[in-house]
Order: C-alpha cells, then structure tokens, then sequence
C-alpha cells in the first residue's frame, strides 16, 4: 500500500500544474453531456469543448434553452463538433455511439437541503438516463455527477443490471470536487503550492461519508485543531458554497472543473496514457459491507483497471471510517432498493 500511495500521488500531481485538458491529440471521442443547460452542466460542457481529445460534443437537456447553449459554444474555435438536443424524442440521438456520457443532470441543493433531500427528483432522472444510455450506447463510460451520487451510482447500476447492459469497469461517481476541495484547503493551511499538493480522499460523496486521510499529507504537519477543522471543511465543502449562495444553487463553478478533470484523465487513459491514477466511486470490495466506494482507481482504455486500498490510515481517520460505514451502506441500498 505504501508503494501504491506513492504511485497515486506521482501520478496525480503530474498534470495538475498544467490545463484541465490534455496537451496530446490522439483518437478522437464522442462525449455526451446530459444536463447540459444546468448550472455545472454549462461549464462542463464549455470545457469539454476546449478538450482536444473530444470530436464529436452532444449536449442534451430537457430545456429548450439547451439548444441555445450548444449554438453558443459550438462557436468556441476548437475541434469538436457540438450539437444540442432537447427532450426525450432526442435523448437517444444525443447518446447514439457516444464513447463518453457525463451526467450533470438534476435538480441543485438549496440552502438546509442534504444532498440526500435531492433524491426522489434526482433518482427519477438518472434511471431514465441509464435506461436510454443501455440503448443508446451500451458501451459508453458513464460518469455520474448528479447528487446524491453515494446513490445515484447505485440506481444507475441496477437499471443497467435490468437492462443487461451493466459493466462495473465502465462506471464512475465522479468525487474528484471532494480532492480538489482538499487540495486547496490543505495548500492554505500548510503554506504549501497548491500544484504540488496531494490529498488522498476516500469513502463517499456526501457529508460525513467523505474522508480525507491527512495523515498520508507528505510534509504535513496539522495541530489537532487545525485536523479536525480542515476534515470537517472538506466533508462539507459543499453546505459552504450552498450557504455562500443564499439560496442561488450550490457548488457548480468547481464541481464543472472537477467533472473536466475526471474525464480528461479517463479520456487519456482510453487513449492508452499509461499510470493515470484517479479517485473514483466505483464496485469494490475495498470496503466491507459497501458494493460502492471511492478509492484511487488506476484507469485504462476499458475503463477500470484496478482499484486500490485507502492506504494507511491514523486512529482518528479509522475511527471516522467506521463511523462513515453503516451511512454509505444506507445510502447504496437506498439506491438499489429504489429499482428493485
């Protein structure tokens, strides 16, 4: 495991002095955005468009404004052909032969709300997303943004299971916000550049579920305050920008980034970049008792190629992880109980 955390933090930090997208033109892929129109879905898919391993970019949303977003950034001078769709009658155009969906889709959190408030709205529309992806691109890599992704993930695994199109390599809660949220607090904190900064997050993708491991922090050295305050910051990254909105949405700017981010490493690592180490919830086995968990994840040109441990962990994080289980586990069966 030691050699494991120092090959993730290797590869991590490779690319993070330079752009969200890759510098290397190589096969070109079909990318999907659904949600397109949203608050993240609008700078996800502006980024997408600045990604020069991206062809072909389809933007869906079931608003009639997303045919407008689509005009407005297929005009960006880039390589990838954009186009926009709305509504069911269009959803499986949208999805026809994609390599790559990004799923950004749903509604956002307001103040007081859990990301687990989102879920009867939200599950609703990530089971018919998964159903018209099991048609439409049965092959595609799925990357699910859409919250409560700790049961998103899960709904979307079972509809596939139903459909027979399920494939554990192939799917992916995106929990890249929750390390780059760690990044930069740990950087501020520590007086370290941010750029050279590694933090290892694991568990989930909502509240006490997120676990930083601090102490795998090269050259760190936290008081017992500053620990606690920088673990509770991070798990709940999220209520701080919803607060900051008062009301206007949650996070959108940073989870867009994050989204990019995730799925220009899995572009690269379809493209057949060797050693790209990404924390993502996947099926695993890293955690007893959770069919889903978020681990450094070694990707590859099928998708996942091995899943990783969470490393060495300190009597406080180890404390925290077996408090944050029996909720993860809650929260996955909450999604797969909601297809069954």
């Amino acid at each position: 495991e030691l050699f494991v955390l120092q090959f993730f933090k290797e590869t991590m930090l490779r690319n993070v002095g330079s752009r969200v997208f890759s510098s290397f033109r190589r096969n070109m892929s079909t990318v999907a955005v659904v949600g397109s129109a949203g608050g993240i879905g609008q700078p996800l898919a502006m980024l997408m468009k600045l990604n020069p391993l991206v062809s072909d970019l389809r933007l869906y949303d079931v608003v009639p404004v997303n045919k407008g977003v689509a005009a407005d950034i297929s005009h960006i001078a880039t390589p990838a052909k954009t186009s926009g769709y709305v509504g069911d009658d269009e959803i499986h155009d949208a999805l026809k032969g994609c390599d790559v969906v990004v799923v950004p889709a749903g509604v956002p959190r307001k103040p007081g709300m859990t990301r687990d408030d989102l879920f009867n709205t939200n599950a609703n529309i990530v089971k018919m997303i998964a159903q018209a992806c099991s048609k439409a691109c049965p092959d595609a890599m799925l990357c699910i943004i859409s919250n409560p992704v700790n049961s998103t993930v899960p709904i979307m695994a079972e509809t596939l299971k139903k459909a027979g199109t399920y494939n554990s390599k192939r799917l992916f809660g995106v929990t890249t916000l929750d390390l780059q949220r760690a990044r930069t607090f740990v950087a501020e904190n520590q007086g370290f550049d941010v750029n050279k900064t590694c933090v290892n997050v694991v568990g989930g993708h909502a509240g006490k579920t997120i676990l930083p491991l601090l102490s795998q922090v090269s050259d760190a050295k936290f008081s017992d305050a500053d620990r606690d305050a920088l673990t509770h910051r991070i798990m709940f990254g999220g209520d701080e920008v919803v607060k900051a909105k008062a009301g206007g949405g949650s996070a959108t700017l940073s989870m867009a980034y994050a989204g990019a981010e995730f799925a220009d490493g899995l572009l690269k690592a379809m493209n057949g970049e060797k050693n790209i180490i990404q924390n993502a919830y996947v099926e695993s086995d890293v955690a007893e008792g959770c069919a889903f968990f978020s681990s450094p994840v070694l990707l590859g040109p099928n998708g996942v190629e091995e899943i990783h441990g969470c490393g060495e962990m300190s009597d406080y994080e180890k404390q925290l992880y077996e408090e944050m289980l029996p909720e993860l586990q809650a929260q996955i069966k909450k999604g797969v109980d909601f297809v069954q």
